[in-house]
This record gives C-alpha cells, structure tokens and sequence, in this order.
C-alpha cells in the first residue's frame, strides 16, 4: 500500500514537470504608456485619424466648385490619302500640317447656393470625422484596458494558485508524516496529493489566461513586440469620491454624442444643398482660340482668332425625380441622425448609472472581500494545528483551504469587474477618471 502511495505521491511532479516554459519575451508597460501606443498604432485609429485628412480634401474640392474652370488646348493634325476628283477618279493628296490652340473658362454664376453648402456640408463631414477620431480612440482604449485588466487577472490568479499550492504542499507533507507515524490513513494523503495537482492545474491555466491576454493586448497596441501588464499595477483601488451629476453632464456631452451632432450638422447641410436642385442654374463660358497652318502661330502665317462668349440658364423641369429623391435622402439622413442622438444620450445615460452602480458596489464587495480572506487565513491556521494535533480532521482543513481560495477568486473578479466598471465610464464621457 505505501509502494502504492509513493507512486501516487510522483503524480504531482510529473505535473510540475510539464508545466509550459515560456521562452517568449514580454515587455511590460503601464496602461497610460499601452493606452497611447495603441493611439498611434491600432488599425482602427489610424484609418480614423486617415478618415480627417480624407474629408478635408473634399472640403478643397467644394471649394473649388467656385472658381472658374480653365482649359487651354493645343493641337496639330496632318492628312493624307486618297479622294474622289470631279470625274469621279481616285485623286491623292498630302496636306500640310495645321495647327490650333484654345483657351476656355467657364464659370457657374448662379446655382442656387448649392456650391456654398456643400462647402458647409464638408466642414461638417471635418468636424465628425474628427469627433469620430475621439470615439475611436477612447473605444480602442477601452479594448486595451479590459484586455490589461485580464492580464492583471490572470496574475492575480497565478499568484493565488501559488499560494494555493504552497498550502497544499506543506498539509501533503504533515499527512505523509502522520501516515508514516500512524496517526493518520492513506486517504488523507491521496486527498492532499490531489489538492497539489489542482493547484498546479490552476498555476498553467492562470499563465495560458495571461499568455492569451498579453497576446491580445499586443495586437491591440499594435507594437512589433510582444507586451504584458506591470504586475505592481496589480493593488488594492482606493476608494475614490465620484460626482454622479458630473459624470452624467460629462457622459451627454461624450465623444459618440459629438459625432452624432456633427453628423447631424453635415445632414441639414446636405439638406440645404439637395434644396437647390429646385433652383436655375447660370453658367458663362468664354472661348478664345486660332487656327493656321505655322506651327501654334509662331512664324509668318499669323493665325485667324476668334473669341465667343456664352451666357446659358438651365433648369431641370423633370429628371426623374432625382432631385426630389435628393432631398428626401437628406431629410432623412437628418432624422436618423437626430434619432441617433437621442439615442446615444439615453445609452450613455443608461450607461453611467450603471456602471456607477456596479463601481460603488464593487468598492464595498473588495473592503468585504479583503476582510473574508482574512479570516479563511485564520479559520485555514487553526484547523491546520487542530489536524496537526489531532484534534481535527483533513475534512475541516480541505474545507478551510476551499474557504480561503474561493475569497481569493472572488476578489480577484470584483477587482476585474471594478476596472472594468471604470474603464466603461471613461469610455463614455471621454476623460479618465482620477
């Protein structure tokens, strides 16, 4: 029986032994310094960031709807060939090169106010994209503190698995002791031997959960290397006074609110352009060009030139509903829009007072917590020297040892749900929280 234990006793090194050496390389960083990579790094706030220099080159190309257009021309042609002679025979002929050129330059003189609006419709679309750069970044650093925060997690998790184990190896070595004294059966060391395996099995699952959470906040900060939380980040959060009223003022006013007011703004300025459709148009074009046969009017054949002048007024009286469906369009971009804003205010108002909620109660859930661990140390302290002396039983320690490890899991994810909790406030009213 005791060859038996001894084999059984080898299972939990065996454990140990295969336990993943990780050879890759992490670079830890603060969450200020992963929070501002990712600013400069993460695909989604660099395509926003691309998205501001996009819509200002379309408020250059509105305004160039207001200049005139010039076009200059110049042209050479030279034939030759075959054509019918007046009898009707097949006659050839080599011309000479003839040469033009043309000067052209048009202009709208009138058209409703429509070019005015798009200028104003594109600086919208500026002020939105813009906004919209503010909500990406605080949404990608939203990403990038949950996933440092499961980093944190799962460090806090490895170090209660060591603690766990630690426990569990030393109640191993009194069983094995009182077995071989006799004051103890063989099952109260099976029970202890697998107690070991269970906290090494947690050790390895804590360091996947941190390999897999660094790995993620590596593609999210976007650095050629791989990073990983500062384990000193891992502390107890003081208690911190947050003003509701102001955090809900801040939350209305957020970056995704920004946006939709900006996207609000350019949808009445669309409106007003696609309006103008009901209006003329007025154009003037004025054409300046020759024709000769020196080359471009260089030489002793000067070229004959003419000028013209071009005024015309057009206005659509049916194109298929176009502009009517124009207007509806915009009209209805700016409902969706103000739809859309009502709504944002009402998400981040359901939002705060969520999260506020959660915030404070996970507070007190860690002073509480904090004080539970404490006493399943002392309840664990007490039933180890009863069981040490044999007034107690492995039953009363293994319940012990389970006490105290599920008070460490339980703070370790209301610590989780509280930096969760803030980073979510933050994310909303666009600001970090002292």
């Amino acid at each position: 029986m005791f060859s038996k234990l001894i084999a059984l006793l080898a299972v939990p090194v065996v454990l140990g032994a295969q336990q993943m050496t990780d050879t890759i390389a992490y670079r830890p960083v603060t969450l200020v310094d992963a929070v501002r990579l990712a600013k400069e790094n993460n695909v989604s706030a660099v395509t926003a960031v691309n998205s501001v220099r996009n819509a200002n080159l379309q408020i250059r190309s509105a305004r160039a709807e207001l200049y005139p257009s010039v076009t200059g021309s110049l042209n050479q042609s030279k034939s030759s060939g075959e054509r019918l002679g007046q009898s009707g025979t097949l006659v050839p002929y080599n011309s000479a090169w003839t040469y033009s050129t043309g000067l052209t330059i048009g202009q709208t003189l009138f058209d409703g106010g429509k070019s005015f609006a798009d200028v104003r419709a594109r600086k919208a679309d500026v002020v939105a994209a813009e906004a919209n750069v503010t909500t990406t970044e605080f949404s990608v650093a939203l990403q990038v503190k949950q996933q440092y925060n499961a980093v944190l997690a799962a460090k806090e998790q490895e170090a209660a698995a060591r603690a766990q184990l630690e426990l569990a190896n030393q109640e191993l070595q009194v069983s094995i002791a009182k077995v071989n004294a006799g004051a103890a059966n063989v099952a109260d060391s099976l029970n202890n031997v697998v107690a070991v395996g269970n906290a090494q099995i947690n050790i390895l699952t804590a360091q996947q959960n941190a390999r897999a959470a660094s790995a993620a906040l590596t593609r999210l900060v976007g650095t050629p290397y791989l990073i990983t939380a500062v384990t000193s980040d891992t502390v107890d959060l003081p208690r911190a006074t947050l003003d509701s009223a102001t955090l809900m003022t801040w939350a209305l006013d957020g970056p995704v609110v920004r946006q939709f007011q900006a996207q609000l703004a350019s949808a009445e300025a669309a409106q007003r352009s696609a309006k103008t459709g009901y209006l003329p148009t007025v154009t003037a074009r004025f054409n300046y060009g020759g024709n000769g046969t020196s080359a471009y009017g260089i030489g002793a054949d000067p070229f004959p030139y003419s000028k013209a002048l071009a005024l015309s007024l057009n206005y659509p009286i049916f194109n298929g509903y176009q502009r009517e469906n124009a207007v509806a369009a915009a009209q209805i971009n700016a409902e969706n829009a103000q739809a859309q804003i009502k709504d944002q205010k009402l998400a981040a108002q359901q939002t705060i007072i969520t999260q506020i909620g959660l915030l404070r109660n996970d507070e007190d859930k860690i002073r509480v917590q904090l004080i539970s661990i404490r006493a399943s140390e002392e309840a664990l302290r007490v039933t180890q020297q009863r069981y040490a002396l044999g007034a107690g039983t492995l039953v009363d320690v293994l319940t012990s040892q389970s006490n105290l490890i599920l008070a460490r899991q339980q703070l370790i994810q209301t610590r989780l749900d509280y930096r969760n909790a803030r980073a979510q406030i933050e994310a909303f009213i666009g600001r970090d929280l002292p």
